[in-house]
């Protein structure tokens, strides 16, 4: 491969969590501001901060193990990912009446542009997907 034809597009931001989901949506929210989308989309801020909510949330109540945030801007899309050490994939559920909680997946499926879990050798990796609020157009 060329050198020419390889070029950096991006960021990646690693927060390693051992406190709760507040922490992490602080710290989202700053790395946010770097895309703007604090000042033109609030409401895509505020999709992708409950989506980090909930993902740190279930690797502490789940997995019951701390956490790894992982943000990554492609030039096209930003991705939420959380790890942690169980390997038990998660499956949204239809919320009910009768029992406490289980909504998690469930909202980051419908705030999500697209979300996957996948298995690794030390855990899980669940990624949330966001577009830009221009691409993604009505989306949310």
């Amino acid at each position: 491969m060329d050198e020419s034809s390889v070029r950096a597009v991006g960021w990646a931001r690693s927060l390693p969590m051992n406190t709760g989901p507040k922490a992490a949506r602080d710290w989202a929210r700053e790395h946010l501001e770097t895309l703007e989308w604090t000042r033109d989309t609030p409401q895509t801020v505020h999709d992708v901060l409950l989506t980090v909510s909930e993902l740190v949330t279930n690797a502490h109540v789940h997995a019951h193990s701390t956490a790894r945030l992982v943000l990554t801007w492609d030039g096209q899309c930003l991705h939420v990912a959380v790890h942690d050490d169980d390997t038990t994939l998660p499956t949204p559920r239809e919320p009910s009446h009768d029992r406490p909680g289980g909504r998690g997946m469930f909202l980051v499926d419908a705030l999500a542009d697209d979300w996957e879990a996948r298995s690794c050798p030390t855990g899980k990796s669940v990624t949330a997907c966001f577009r830009p609020p221009e691409a993604a157009g009505d989306a949310h």
